[in-house]
């Protein structure tokens, strides 16, 4: 790979890792092409990149977006799964394939500026998807006007309870 190449590979790496502030650092040694076309076709249905780079290419384009708390984990076989704007999707696909195959080795990450350890990104991976936590939020959130509604539905049967039995009672008494 001549220098004008690497070069180009560490500013297309670094333009990558600027529009995805989440990341993982994972070993991949051990994994057969088949396994690694079916890990990156999982990675791809979840809206996220999965590439596999040089050490000091990827410390390259790390340092020109000023992130260096992972250079002690670029070391050996590595590849960076460039999970976007939705750290937990990357972890749940990252994890499963993980506990399904025993590989790729999740190394270390990087949530929203903030390194992750493996054991880390296994937690964010039990959480739910943001999809079932914005149901769980409108569910709280409808559950109180629900029970206001039934509420004022059941006092303006009361009251048009009370004014029929008031007519009734009027109509019988002239």
């Amino acid at each position: 790979m001549s220098k004008s190449e690497r070069q180009a590979t560490v500013e297309s790496l670094a333009e990558q890792l600027r529009g995805s502030p989440n990341l993982y650092v994972t070993d991949f040694s051990g994994l057969s092409v088949l396994r690694m076309t079916e890990f990156r076709r999982r990675l791809r249905a979840a809206g996220v990149t999965y590439v596999v780079v040089k050490n000091t290419l990827a410390q390259r384009a790390l340092a020109a977006n000023a992130v260096t708390e992972l250079d002690g984990h670029l070391k050996g076989p590595t590849g960076l799964v460039l999970a976007g704007k939705d750290p937990v999707a990357a972890a749940k696909v990252l994890t499963d394939f993980a506990k399904e195959f025993e590989k790729p080795a999740i190394k270390a990450g990087l949530v929203d500026g903030r390194t992750v350890t493996p054991d880390q990104v296994k937690r964010l991976a039990a959480l739910p998807s943001r999809e079932q936590l914005l149901g769980q939020l409108g569910g709280a959130l409808q559950a109180p006007l629900a029970q206001f509604a039934g509420v004022m539905n059941g006092l303006l049967y009361q009251v048009v309870g009370a004014l029929e039995a008031l007519r009734s009672q009027r109509s019988a008494a002239s």
